[in-house]
């Protein structure tokens, strides 16, 4: 089974810049600023939604559709759904939706990441796309993956050509999701539901 984990950088080629190329902007995509700073906040809410509808999924977010490869994303611009992926995870919810979750808030999608990559065995993968691991939640994914065995794949550049090529070279991994959620979880990991 293949599980794909996607970062911002996978939604770069569809004119989305990470984190990392926009100064301070994670600084500000937190509970304490948008409450004590409302109208910068909302400002800063308003741009990264209309960044997200103007963007079009790239071939990578394509290729995880068309390979029915579950996601677990931690963007918030849409893209997985809008790119026709039947089973995808929004850790940090949706903008479009209006249900984003800011650093220091809950995260009540992180318990069914967790329980998803704790299915993970020796003989799947976890296919990591895009991301710097600065949140908790992201390295924490990797180490479950890792500690029941999973081959751990990375792919932080070039996402829009290279995720398609490794599917392709690996689409004998892909397994039924439905199947793969029979299977019963380790149950190793412990974790606070919020993102830090």
């Amino acid at each position: 089974m293949i599980i794909a984990f996607t970062g911002a950088g996978i939604s770069k080629a569809s004119g989305i810049p990470t984190f990392d190329e926009q100064g301070d902007l994670r600084t500000k995509l937190d509970r304490y600023f948008a409450n004590h700073h409302r109208k910068k906040f909302n400002k800063i809410m308003q741009q990264l939604i209309d960044t997200c509808k103007a963007a079009e999924p790239n071939d990578a977010h394509k290729a995880l559709a068309e390979y029915n490869v579950p996601v677990i994303t931690m963007n918030i611009d849409g893209l997985h759904n809008r790119a026709g992926s039947q089973y995808v995870i929004e850790v940090h919810g949706n903008a479009e939706k209006n249900n984003v979750v800011l650093y220091g808030d809950s995260a009540p999608k992180y318990t069914e990441a967790l329980d998803i990559v704790d299915r993970l065995s020796k003989d799947d993968i976890l296919l990591i796309v895009g991301t710097s691991f600065y949140t908790s939640i992201s390295s924490q994914i990797k180490h479950i993956a890792e500690s029941n065995w999973a081959k751990v794949v990375i792919i932080n550049d070039d996402a829009e050509h290279q995720v398609r090529d490794f599917l392709k070279n690996n689409k004998d991994s892909i397994g039924n999701f439905d199947d793969f959620m029979k299977r019963k979880p380790s149950w190793q990991y412990n974790f606070l539901p919020y993102d830090y």
